[in-house]
């Protein structure tokens, strides 16, 4: 989409700015001008590639001199001494893309391989693996995208391309009811085709929602294995569900085998470790 490509362009010229100020003088002071070299991206432990596609764009916008030689692609497992890529030309531009290539490609890869672990325990449930919000500010798109490749499945992007009342929206508007009602009024008067998912925090709220309507999904915060059990008996097919809260890699089986279509996880984005990855010169 031409939006997502104006968004890593400026994304990518923000942080190349930041990174580089009035001039990398590391290598401008050490590095004789126009001197050509080769590096070569390689992986040092195992796990699921992501941001190679962003890597590419990276090099292309440090210098477009830059040539690169792609071996393994976004979604592969990897294991350590596996090569990437290959990238060839001026020096100094390879030196001036590699922190920014490998803060993306480890912090993406590092998800994707989060993600994959997580979707992997849950693969015979029936029940889809979620993102949230819980993202690092300006690389959500990055991130998101990276929970996709590990074989997520992205929530709403931000806090326009849906409706999601969660339990300060219910105390604040005066009870579930009129949140419900309140948001159907305001997609209608905003022309507005967005879905509408509601928060319940215990078995009363959750029959209110049923019993009022108006929700496209049901978010079953904080229950327990039996609650959740009885809620999803409860919903049956008049609700997409959604489970969320206290939610880990060890219990997420559990989770799942309760019978919700959705669990989301901020752990996907918001505490995964980096996959360790270099790019060395050849």
């Amino acid at each position: 989409m031409k939006e997502d490509k104006e968004l890593l362009f400026k994304f990518i010229k923000d942080a190349l700015l930041e990174d580089i100020g009035d001039g990398d003088h590391t290598s401008l002071s050490t590095i004789p001008q126009g001197k050509q070299g080769t590096a070569k991206l390689l992986i040092k432990e195992d796990g699921i590639l992501a941001g190679v596609d962003v890597a590419l764009e990276i090099f292309k916008q440090v210098d477009q001199q830059l040539h690169t030689e792609v071996f393994i692609h976004d979604g592969a497992a990897v294991k350590p001494g596996d090569i990437v890529l290959t990238v060839k030309g001026p020096v100094y531009s390879i030196l001036t893309a590699e922190r920014l290539v490998l803060n993306i490609m480890q912090r993406m890869s590092g998800i994707a391989t989060t993600t994959a672990r997580i979707v992997d325990l849950v693969k015979d449930t029936g029940t889809k693996i979620l993102d949230t919000r819980k993202t690092t500010p300006n690389m959500r798109f990055l991130e998101k995208m990276a929970v996709k490749i590990g074989g997520g499945v992205n929530h709403r992007f931000g806090l326009y391309d849906m409706i999601l009342i969660k339990d300060n929206h219910v105390d604040y508007a005066g009870g579930i009811k009129q949140a419900l009602q309140a948001a159907k009024r305001y997609l209608t008067e905003k022309g507005l085709n967005i879905q509408i998912e509601i928060e319940v925090r215990n078995k009363a709220e959750l029959l209110e929602v049923i019993e009022n309507g108006g929700a496209d999904r049901i978010l079953l915060d904080n229950f327990n294995f039996e609650q959740l059990r009885e809620a999803v008996e409860l919903v049956g097919n008049r609700f997409v569900t959604e489970a969320s809260g206290g939610i880990t890699e060890e219990n997420v089986r559990e989770y799942a085998l309760c019978g919700v279509n959705y669990i989301s996880m901020g752990a996907l984005t918001h505490s995964v470790k980096s996959l360790d990855m270099s790019l060395k010169a050849i």
